[in-house]
């Protein structure tokens, strides 16, 4: 059966090349399009699509809004289209905060220039968000997530040794219900030299989850990487910065791995670590499908620590991060995998699993406790 999917957006030309677009694939079908959130919402409860693609500027209102109202009413896998600006990130990070599966840069210059891998990239996405836990999850009005007791910051917390004020509480995100399911056993503690955490479709919210649950005496170095665009990247440091008690910024070549810092690898780009602890960044190599790739940074994480890496891999699609944890598991080092039940998309943590590499498999609300469990 053909996916439905609702198109929404307040240009004419980007209603009818995305429905285009669209429709010349066997296995998706247009069921109707949308000028604005209002029309969305009426539009998304009438025709039940099982998709529905999202401008976030239009008139009458805006595409958050109509994200917020359709996963309070009708629960269903949105696609966001975004600019490739530091705005358009923002605004961006702001839907998947609301309820968006995923997003992609509204490039009109690539859908002329490239149609066929516009098409291919499009659709692509449209099939297998159609497959995500967002229809079956219900998000419920924003909550606070469980953090650890607060623990005084030592100075060094802030920005690179400067003396910083006390990082704030974690802030409210979505919470999202999903059913119970069996957990592995709490960690035991270990003094591992670094965490890796590696995601991709449902990281920014997954990733927003487990972080504002680290104290900020956090005692190893995170390195993050998340599937993302160059332009993305530096907005979703700075706004993990300002929620977590633990320091975020978007890594630098020559940045050196410190606790209570987790350095976010530059979109468009390949993160490395060396054994003195410092981060090296290169450019993003055209033969590989993820820049930044989590197979390239957990594998030389392998090399340069052994036995001393804590590394987690939750939502996203496809496999990347299962290689990368093979030469951890290698190494000695533990291998976390987020559950089934509490992904976006069960790709990326269903590798690891089946490939028999996860050491523990957790709820995404877990996670953060059990990291400061482990590591504390």
């Amino acid at each position: 059966m053909a996916v439905k999917v609702l198109v929404v957006d307040d240009s004419g030309f980007f209603r009818r090349r995305v429905s285009e677009i669209l429709s010349a694939d066997s296995n998706i079908q247009v069921v109707g399009t949308a000028t604005n959130g209002k029309e969305a919402i009426d539009q998304a409860l009438a025709l039940k699509p099982d998709v529905i693609t999202m401008d976030y500027e239009m008139p009458m209102m805006d595409g958050i809004t109509a994200v917020r109202h359709i996963m309070q009413r009708c629960p269903t896998p949105v696609l966001m289209f975004s600019s490739l600006t530091h705005e358009g990130a923002r605004v961006t990070l702001d839907a998947l905060d609301a309820g968006a599966v995923d997003f992609l840069p509204k490039n009109f210059e690539d859908i002329s220039r490239n149609p066929e891998k516009v098409k291919q990239l499009l659709c692509e996405k449209i099939l297998s968000i159609s497959r995500s836990n967002r229809r079956v999850s219900t998000y419920s009005a924003p909550a606070p997530v469980a953090a650890p007791a607060p623990t005084p910051a030592p100075s060094s917390v802030g920005s690179y040794g400067s003396s910083a004020p006390a990082r704030p509480a974690p802030a409210p995100i979505p919470a999202r219900s999903h059913a119970a399911t069996p957990s592995s056993p709490a960690p035991k503690r270990k003094a591992y030299k670094l965490v890796a955490i590696g995601t991709s479709t449902g990281g920014p919210v997954a990733l927003q989850r487990v972080l504002t649950q680290l104290p900020a005496n956090f005692p190893a170095p995170i390195v993050l990487i998340q599937h993302m665009p160059a332009a993305f990247t530096k907005a979703f440091a700075e706004r993990l910065d300002k929620l977590c008690r633990i320091s975020v910024k978007e890594a630098e070549d020559g940045d050196i791995l410190r606790p209570g810092l987790a350095l976010l690898a530059p979109g468009g780009k390949q993160m490395m670590i060396d054994g003195r602890g410092a981060v090296k960044i290169l450019p993003g190599d055209e033969r590989l499908n993820y820049k930044p790739c989590v197979d390239i940074t957990f594998g030389s994480a392998a090399k340069s620590y052994g036995d001393k890496v804590l590394a987690v891999v939750l939502t996203g699609m496809g496999a990347d991060g299962r290689e990368g944890a093979r030469l951890l598991k290698q190494g000695g080092s533990a291998i976390w995998a987020q559950d089934e039940a509490s992904c976006v998309i069960y790709g990326m943590p269903m590798a690891i699993v089946k490939a028999e590499l996860a050491d523990a498999v957790y709820s995404l609300d877990d996670i953060g406790r059990h990291l400061v469990e482990a590591c504390l």
